[in-house]
């Protein structure tokens, strides 16, 4: 609900506060006075177009400030004519504020509870709280968006299961994509990475070392006769006999320094050298009568070698490398193997997901189909009482799977095809409309502005258009811009915007109506002549009739 607006240097517009209550406002007052300046400023909190020129002449700027509160109810005890506080609970929802500043020539800026935000910001968050409607203005109601939304509010279409299949639809694709490529892709991973394994395994590497032992049997091989050549030239050496062998040399030493404390260490040195030479005459001897020559082994060896280097040229510098970079390949492997599993199963719940939600978009496209003429009737029957005698309205529902593509279509006048409503109707004829839309939904923004909804309108049509308004305003706080007093009366406030002169310049000032200003202000509106006894007398009974209505309508 829209609680306060404060305008301030917007054209004739000096400085002006104004204070809302629940029910339907009416805003009066002369022609040129002030009354659209007043919308135009809800429009800029709207983030409607903001035109320089509307900056008053000789002010720094022109600023909008609106105080809302959210899902404040439209509750009320009608016919507040001394402008008081009306009657209801005390709102609990937080309170918002929106602000706007024009400067001449030069970029608007805004503000949403204090903040600064960009133009975007205020539409956001004023499109939830306030619907206007006037000669330029119409929001939300023409946008087949916000005609889907009604249709489906009218119809209590539930859209849950619809939602719900379309989320786990998404779901399950989000999850197929992310498993990387699809299946051929994966299949030829699988392949590159079970052949770098079976490649690697059938090499049966024994360990990192493996490589510098095959390379040392290789050698030997390679040069047996030499390497025996050598050892019987080194053991024929030690055992020469002409000088006696080595051993027998050694022995002498050691016997020459046995019995001699003081040379035991020595003595015990010798004994050692003795025992290493003994072994060393065994492994050469050792060499010379098992060291063969064996080329089917060196073969063998050869061909191993050269296997581990081609695995290393691929795979890694080493044989290290090489048994790593198989286990890499079989993490992996395991990996794909899975997301390969999962893939075959979302094959299976994509299918069953796909068939939900055909299933939940034809429950919704039905229900839509269903509702709509419904929808349409209702409208087009309060059109009619609205000073639309001729006036046709369809709902078009089309559209694959939930039928998402609805229009409101209008033919306004006789012979006139059936349109959509941007396309087809003047100012006062489009909120009319809306109102006859609005009459018919029971959801709304708390806040519905009306301008010119009674263009063109007169006597019973006027009527009936007040009546509206006022059934509008026990569901949602209703703001209308009027020139008819068979609307002005039937409102549960009035306001009147006057112009005068101050100082040399034109000022419009707002004032808040009691019973007595409302009955000189339905005479002006009548006869022109707000002193007319006559034009009073029908006031008054103006103002009793629609009393009477509203206290009907409430019981």
């Amino acid at each position: 609900m829209l609680e306060e607006l404060r305008v301030r240097n917007l054209g004739v517009i000096d400085d002006v506060t104004v204070t809302f209550h629940p029910g339907m406002t009416a805003l009066t007052g002369e022609t040129g006075a002030g009354k659209t300046l007043l919308i135009e400023a809800l429009s800029l909190l709207l983030g409607g177009r903001a035109d320089p020129t509307m900056v008053r002449a000789g002010s720094a700027d022109a600023t909008v400030e609106g105080r809302f509160v959210a899902g404040a109810g439209p509750d009320h005890a009608g016919g507040g004519d001394d402008g008081g506080d009306a009657a209801g609970d005390e709102p609990d929802d937080s309170e918002i504020t929106l602000s706007r500043s024009v400067v001449p020539g030069g970029r608007s800026r805004a503000w949403v509870n204090g903040r600064m935000t960009p133009i975007t910001g205020l539409t956001e968050t004023g499109s939830a709280l306030v619907e206007l409607h006037g000669q330029h203005q119409h929001r939300s109601l023409i946008h087949t968006t916000a005609q889907r939304q009604a249709l489906d509010e009218y119809g209590q279409v539930d859209l849950a299961e619809l939602q719900l299949a379309r989320s786990r639809l998404r779901s399950l694709t989000d999850e197929s994509a992310s498993l990387g490529g699809e299946v051929a892709q994966r299949a030829r991973e699988m392949d590159v990475l079970r052949y770098q394994i079976d490649e690697i395994e059938s090499a049966c590497i024994e360990d990192d070392a493996e490589d510098g032992r095959l390379e040392l049997e290789e050698d030997r091989l390679a040069a047996a006769s030499a390497y025996r050549d050598a050892a019987a030239e080194a053991l024929e050496a030690l055992a020469e006999a002409s000088v006696g062998s080595a051993l027998d040399r050694m022995a002498e030493a050691s016997g020459a320094l046995a019995g001699r404390p003081p040379l035991a260490a020595l003595e015990a040195r010798v004994r050692a050298s003795m025992a290493d030479l003994s072994d060393l005459s065994t492994d050469l001897r050792d060499v010379v009568e098992t060291w063969e020559d064996d080329p089917e082994r060196l073969a063998e060896i050869r061909s191993r070698r050269q296997r581990f280097h081609e695995l290393e040229r691929k795979y890694g510098s080493t044989l290290g490398q090489v048994v790593a970079f198989a286990d890499e390949a079989r993490r992996q492997l395991s990996m794909v193997e899975v997301r390969e599993a999962r893939a075959r199963e979302l094959d299976a719940e994509l299918a069953v997901a796909q068939q939900d939600l055909a299933a939940a978009e034809a429950l919704v496209a039905a229900a839509r189909r269903a509702a709509a003429p419904s929808l349409a009737a209702e409208i087009q029957t309060t059109l009619r009482t609205l000073a639309m005698p001729s006036a046709r309205f369809d709902v078009s529902v089309e559209g694959d799977g939930p039928a998402d593509r609805v229009s409101f279509l209008l033919s306004a006048n006789p012979g006139e095809p059936l349109l959509a409503l941007a396309k087809v109707a003047s100012g006062g004829e489009l909120a009319r409309t809306m109102l006859a839309v609005r009459l018919a939904l029971t959801g709304a923004p708390g806040v519905l502005i009306f301008d010119e909804v009674d263009a063109g309108v007169g006597g019973t049509a006027a009527t009936a258009v007040g009546a509206a308004l006022s059934a509008l305003g026990r569901r949602s706080q209703v703001l209308v811009v009027t020139h008819l007093a068979q609307v002005a009366a039937q409102a549960d406030h009035q306001l009147a915007v006057l112009k005068s002169e101050q100082a040399g310049r034109t000022v419009s000032e707002v004032s808040v109506l009691g019973a007595e200003d409302r009955v000189v202000e339905l005479s002006r509106m009548l006869s022109g002549s707000p002193n007319s006894e006559s034009a009073r007398i029908h006031a008054r009974e103006l103002l009793s009739g629609a009393a009477n209505a509203g206290a009907t309508t409430r019981r």
